[in-house]
C-alpha cells in the first residue's frame, strides 16, 4: 500500500471522527454520551434533542461517509475508496478525538456504501426502511440491513463484499444489547413527539 493509499484512508478516518451529536449535545448544554440510550447517534439524538438536530446529524453522518470514500478515490483509486469507507465507518465508532467513543456507525455506513455503489446503497436503505416501518424501532431495521448486507453485496457490487462484511459485523457487533431488548420485548419505539 502506498502514502496515498494510506494518506485517504487516514484522512477518511478523521472524516469520520466528526461526531455532529456531540457537537449539537455540547451545544444544547448536554453530554450525548450521558443521556437516552449513551449512544452518539441519530437515533439518541432524535429522542434527546428532537427532530431538527437528528436530521443535522443523520445528513452530516451521512456525508462524512460519502466524502471519505469520494476523497479516497480521487486521491487512491478504487481500491483504497472501499478501505476509506471502512476507516471512516470506524473513524465515526471508534474516534480518537472523542476518547474512542461513537456512535453505532448506521448513517455513516449508509453513506459509504451509496458512494461506494448508490444501487446498493438503496437496496440497504429498503431493507432497512420495511423493518423501521413495521417495527418503529430503528435497531431492527439497522440490524436486519446489516444481515441482508453480505448478499446484497455480492449480487451488486462484489468487489466491496469483504470490506462490507466487515462492516456488517461491526453493526451487529455494536447492536448487541439491542438484539437482547429486543429479544426481551422491552426495545423501545422510535418516538416522533419533539
Amino acid at each position: 500500500m502506498g502514502a496515498m493509499e494510506i494518506l485517504a484512508i487516514v484522512i477518511a478516518y478523521f472524516l469520520g471522527n466528526i461526531s455532529p451529536a456531540i457537537i449539537l449535545g455540547k451545544m444544547n448544554g448536554i453530554d450525548i454520551k450521558k443521556e437516552g440510550s449513551g449512544n452518539a447517534g441519530t437515533t439518541n439524538v432524535l429522542r434527546t434533542l428532537g427532530k431538527k438536530a437528528a436530521l443535522i446529524t443523520m445528513v452530516v453522518d451521512i456525508l462524512k461517509g460519502v466524502i471519505g470514500v469520494k476523497l479516497g478515490l480521487l486521491l487512491a483509486g478504487p481500491a483504497a475508496a472501499s478501505w476509506c469507507a471502512v476507516a471512516a465507518f470506524c473513524g465515526h465508532i471508534w474516534p480518537a478525538l472523542y476518547n474512542f467513543r461513537g456512535g453505532k456507525g448506521v448513517a455513516t455506513a449508509f453513506g459509504v456504501i451509496t458512494a461506494v455503489n448508490w444501487q446498493l446503497g438503496l437496496a440497504v436503505l429498503a431493507v432497512v426502511a420495511v423493518f423501521v416501518i413495521l417495527s418503529k424501532r430503528m435497531s431492527l431495521g439497522s440490524i436486519m440491513g446489516a444481515v441482508s448486507f453480505p448478499l446484497l453485496a455480492w449480487l451488486l457490487e462484489p468487489g466491496f463484499f469483504v470490506p462490507g462484511c466487515i462492516m456488517a459485523v461491526i453493526v451487529i457487533v455494536k447492536h448487541r444489547a439491542n438484539i437482547g431488548r429486543l429479544i426481551r420485548g422491552e426495545e423501545p419505539k422510535m418516538s416522533f413527539k419533539k
